[in-house]
């Protein structure tokens, strides 16, 4: 749980804000060196609730982001371990743009969401954490969402769990019958 602290010295620069669980993300990027593309790893593995894989296709997959801007973070990306768009056939490109379509969908009933940024950092000075692996970020978002929070602390608060989430999700696209949300094991 995120806890404020006090510092001595003036009011408007003495609280930190502790978010442990980040610690989890840097050292998963020293991971990502050592233990290859999170993405292929969830492509190629087992347990699809372990690696938040929320749904399947023919060509790409549906991930649940384990550091999301937000709760429902969604990354599209195709099974093909590509960097650029310019790396895919027409059928991929065409596939990753209907499961953004649904995973819309899937957001605004199982989260609520009234908005969304939908967008793909291209290159590692672009903001892509994992350059290598094309995906797309579909963002859900609220009416008055960004607050003191984002604004002054640089943080973002998620509320609900991504087991919560993961399961909320996954329902959701179960009850919507997708033709793209082909729910994994």
């Amino acid at each position: 749980m995120a806890r404020m602290s006090d510092r001595p010295g003036n009011s408007h620069r003495n609280r930190n804000i502790w978010a442990p669980w980040r610690t989890d993300y840097i050292a998963s990027l020293a991971s990502e060196e050592e233990n290859g593309c999170f993405i292929c790893r969830a492509r190629d593995g087992q347990d699809d609730a372990a690696n938040l894989v929320l749904w399947r296709s023919g060509r790409c997959l549906v991930v649940l982001n384990r550091y999301p801007y937000t709760g429902g973070h969604l990354l599209i990306a195709p099974l093909q371990h590509v960097a650029g768009l310019g790396e895919l056939d027409d059928a991929t490109l065409l596939e990753m743009m209907q499961l953004v379509r649904d995973g819309q969908s899937i957001l605004t009933r199982a989260v609520k969401a009234q908005g969304f940024n939908i967008g793909c950092n291209l290159g590692q000075c672009a903001g892509a954490g994992l350059p290598e692996h094309l995906h797309l970020h579909v963002v859900p978002r609220w009416a008055g969402d960004v607050n003191f929070m984002d604004s002054l602390g640089k943080v973002r608060v998620v509320p609900i769990s991504l087991e919560e989430l993961y399961e909320t999700i996954r329902s959701a696209a179960a009850e919507l019958k997708l033709p793209a949300a082909v729910c994994g094991g």
